[in-house]
């Protein structure tokens, strides 16, 4: 558990949610010597959402089991330092672009641009210095729906190698149904290409508690896109019936992890996107629907993930090991933790059968996400 002395700020929430809070405190210097701080949403149940505007990161997020007690169910560091040195994106607003593109290179409006080869051939969450290594700009937007943090980006045409001048706003609510809402939206002065997402990592048992082998899984989609032995999807819209990618009950995540599937030795374990309702028909945006729910049997935790994307990341943790070690000290070791990023599909901007992610002046992007949590 984090431990820091808390100075409350400006909070404007409505009656029923009285008991409702946002709390800043230090949370660190960055290599530059800018400050970071750390913002700490409670709602009336006394859930908390601690998000540091470092990288728009999710730090910790305190949620009741069964009998009520709380523990924080997302991996995260002690320190902004820990996330500027570590590599696995922890929490963080993931962007310009989530997920990977081939070869770090794509097309648009006839100009051809290259970006940053971060993983191993290919380009991943934005590049080198993505938006997970920026320091945003905060505000407190608390309102009617319970406290409220706004953070504001701008990335400047040619960051990382992407196109375009492009504002982004990303808005953290934590509603009185123990909901942490993530509210998107950008603008650019040039065609770009956009697909934001949040990289958190969830343990419902509690961050640092064993694996997520037990975790039951369902994901409400019936294709997923498989990859080439880089984890650049191949095109093909995939059927799930039949194969370790059948999450449409509820699943034990180790159930079928260790099967003998080319697709999951490509991914070392579970690593592909898996194509939501509006993926199958080739929209950008649908409107807000469940993509997936997850439950952890001993706790009775329970998250469901709702979003307007057409895609879901189901990352396993693969690549977590005993040399990340986070908050406390707490060894994060192999499948510790599992992410769900509600997205556009990986590498889209070189598969024009794929939902667009290309952003034009006088367009405005807009994508929600909502974690859901409760107990059973």
């Amino acid at each position: 558990m984090l431990l820091f002395y808390l100075v409350p700020i400006g909070i404007s929430c409505s009656s029923a949610e009285a008991k409702s809070k946002m709390q800043k405190q230090a949370f660190g210097k960055t290599e530059d010597g800018q400050r970071a701080d750390m913002y700490t949403l409670t709602n009336k149940n006394g859930v908390e959402a601690a998000i540091t505007n470092y990288g728009g990161t999710v730090v910790s997020l305190q949620v009741p089991d069964r009998l009520g007690k709380l523990a924080d169910v997302v991996l995260g560091y002690d320190n902004v330092s820990g996330y500027a040195d570590g590599k696995a994106n922890l929490g963080a607003i993931v962007g310009r672009y989530g997920n990977r593109i081939a070869h770090g290179k794509f097309e648009l409006g006839g100009a051809s641009y290259t970006l940053a080869r971060n993983n191993g051939e290919n380009h991943l969450h934005g590049g080198i210095q993505g938006f997970n290594k920026r320091l945003w700009t905060a505000k407190d937007e608390s309102g009617g729906a319970g406290p409220a943090l706004e953070l504001n980006y701008v990335s400047k045409d040619g960051e990382e190698g992407y196109p375009g001048n492009l504002s982004v706003r990303v808005v953290y609510t934590l509603t009185s149904d123990n909901e942490l809402k993530i509210d998107y939206s950008a603008t650019t002065d040039k065609p770009t290409i956009l697909n934001l997402t949040n990289h958190s990592y969830f343990n419902l048992a509690g961050e640092g508690n064993g694996d997520i082998l037990q975790h039951q899984l369902m994901i409400d989609a019936d294709r997923f896109t498989p990859v080439d032995a880089t984890l650049i999807p191949t095109g093909e819209l995939r059927k799930v019936k039949g194969t370790p990618f059948d999450f449409s009950t509820p699943t034990a995540i180790g159930a079928r992890i260790n099967e003998d599937d080319e697709q999951l030795k490509f991914g070392k374990g579970y690593d592909h996107n898996w194509v939501l309702a509006a993926g199958k028909t080739g929209a950008s945006e649908l409107e807000l629907a469940l993509a997936a729910r997850l439950y952890e049997p001993q706790s009775g935790r329970v998250l469901e993930v709702w979003t307007t994307e057409p895609g879901v990341q189901f990352y396993s943790g693969n690549f977590l090991n005993a040399n990340v070690r986070g908050k406390g000290g707490k060894v994060y070791d192999f499948r510790s933790a599992l992410c769900l990023e509600t997205q556009h599909f990986p590498d889209s901007p070189n598969h024009p059968g794929f939902p667009s992610t290309v952003l034009t002046p006088g367009r405005h992007y807009h994508s929600t996400t909502v974690f859901k949590f409760s107990t059973k």
